[in-house]
């Protein structure tokens, strides 16, 4: 880890380079935002239109960030984890969430999860994902989860960050590197969506026809079964 300080956050994304940030290219997410409440008070109040057919839809919206970097590098790997309290975590192999150094010296990552994704969000033409329904980002996902925790590892460092409800909670904490990269977003999605659970390994293999570049495997441990994808 370096010893530059901490600021905020996005997936893997490689264009526009370190330095001033007023010459940062906008490609996923604005650079200059942080926390976009208004976006995230119209997310939880459409939970129906933003989480259509349940929480699969959201963890749906994180696999689509991995299956963009296994296209990017020609091949990756996720897990989907669904946890006993409820929660579930997808892991993936890639890059890691895009993170620069600016002119201050100070560690900036993208506002992934309490910003829009300028490529998805409220445009008509957007991706649709496996399941029918447009692709709209990672800000869905945090706002519809009681709370979330983003875990970064990047070959310049490696750090996590907790949310509730799309707003930051915590400062970025460093995590020790490990020689991977990567990232894991684990979330404990609202209650009222968290009863509608019925994800399978079947879905995972439906998916991983939609991005063959991705490998995706379901670790259910609600029954400490461990059900594989592709």
């Amino acid at each position: 880890m370096t010893a530059a300080r901490f600021i905020d956050e996005s997936p893997a994304d490689t264009c526009g380079m370190d330095g001033s940030r007023a010459s940062w290219v906008n490609t996923t997410h604005d650079w200059a935002g942080i926390v976009d409440a208004g976006h995230l008070a119209r997310i939880r109040q459409g939970s129906a239109e933003f989480a259509p057919g349940g929480p699969e839809h959201l963890v749906l919206e994180i696999v689509a960030y991995a299956a963009d970097e296994a296209a990017s590098r020609g091949g990756g790997r996720c897990v989907v984890t669904l946890h006993t309290d409820g929660s579930v975590s997808v892991k993936d192999d890639g890059r890691g969430t895009d993170t620069r150094v600016d002119e201050h010296g100070r560690v900036v990552k993208k506002p992934v999860m309490a910003t829009k994704d300028l490529r998805f969000f409220d445009l008509p033409e957007a991706e649709r994902l496996p399941d029918g329904h447009p692709r709209r980002g990672m800000s869905v996902v945090a706002a519809l989860s009681e709370w979330l925790t983003h875990t970064n590892r990047r070959l310049n460092g490696s750090w996590s960050r907790r949310y509730e409800h799309g707003v930051p909670v915590s400062d970025l904490q460093p995590v020790e590197a490990d020689g991977t990269t990567g990232t894991c977003v684990h979330f404990l999605p609202d209650e009222a969506l968290r009863s509608r659970w019925s994800l399978t390994a079947d879905d995972l293999a439906r998916w991983s026809e939609h991005w063959p570049d991705l490998t995706a495997r379901l670790d259910d441990q609600r029954d400490g079964e461990d059900r594989s994808g592709r």
